[in-house]
């Protein structure tokens, strides 16, 4: 009786994940670019109390580390939700010129810099996640 209603609840989760995975990609997207065009650190603000302060997830080296991880979630996000549609090669333009975009806006966004690290690093996240999909379904 209760593997009945599990299989039911896991019935319906599986048939609206379609609807539920493209939500979850655009929620993520759109934290993103509020992160990205704050004048300063939301992070900063969160935990120090003081938008002049960045986290740092790691040590940047050649690129900047918190960029590449953020476009590796936002891009896992896209890839997911989008995996078994003709979408996905909108998707991979859609997160180049989001990348792109983003950093351009730090020319004139307060307290923020235009850094060819910052669009590495989102150029590195994204090339990495979409070459795992591409290796994937070539040998799936």
């Amino acid at each position: 009786m209760i593997t009945d209603k599990n299989a039911k609840i896991n019935k319906i989760i599986l048939k609206n994940m379609k609807k539920i995975l493209p939500l979850g990609f655009h929620a993520i997207n759109l934290t993103l670019i509020i992160f990205y065009l704050y004048p300063g650190s939301l992070l900063g603000l969160l935990f120090y109390n003081d938008s002049s302060i960045q986290p740092q997830i790691t040590k940047d080296f050649l690129i900047s580390s918190n960029h590449f991880y953020a476009f590796i979630i936002l891009s896992i996000a896209g890839v997911v939700a989008y995996n078994k549609s003709k979408k996905i090669d909108i998707l991979i333009k859609y997160l180049f010129l989001l990348s792109i975009l983003l950093e351009f806006f730090h020319f004139i966004i307060p307290n923020r810099n235009f850094e060819l690290v910052d669009l590495f690093g989102n150029f590195l996240g994204i090339i990495l996640v979409i070459t795992f999909y591409k290796i994937k379904n070539r040998y799936a």
